[in-house]
């Protein structure tokens, strides 16, 4: 797997992005992108140097957290991402109630009128998942091993 450390302009270009999209202005993590378009973000002890180091010998792409995938429309956060940024987000929430997290948990599509685009969905005071709008339903990205059985 193809492992590229992200230069302190291309985070500042998909901080900008972040910026406009979800109201994320700073991460405090080294972000390193896996293949073209997926982005983890590590904090731990290790630097740089170190990390590239033990990628000779080891799957870096273990190490971290999946945030986001870049997407031709957007930056898709990931499910856990969600979680970790939740107070850093500030814009394109949408509040859904009991019985459309229910669905949603579910893995299901919801039938919602909203602008196009990607939306963080909230239920309660929780932000539960990032979904993409097509301006008549929101498309479901909740991992397929996450999703409650029926």
């Amino acid at each position: 797997m193809n492992v590229k450390f992200l230069s302190s302009a291309e985070k500042k270009e998909i901080l900008e992005k972040l910026e406009a999209q979800y109201g994320i202005s700073k991460l405090n993590y080294l972000l390193f992108q896996i293949g073209r378009d997926k982005v983890r973000a590590y904090s731990g002890i290790f630097s740089r140097t170190e990390l590239t180091k033990l990628g000779v010998n080891a799957n870096v792409e273990i190490i971290g957290i999946y945030l986001f995938k870049i997407e031709k429309d957007g930056i898709r956060l990931g499910h856990d991402a969600v979680s970790l940024l939740k107070d850093k987000i500030t814009k394109n929430i949408l509040e859904i109630d009991n019985e459309q997290a229910k669905k949603w948990f579910k893995g299901e599509d919801l039938i919602i009128e909203a602008d196009k685009g990607y939306l963080i969905l909230k239920n309660s005071s929780l932000l539960i998942g990032c979904g993409k709008s097509t301006g008549a339903k929101i498309l479901n990205f909740v991992p397929k091993e996450r999703r409650i059985k029926t």
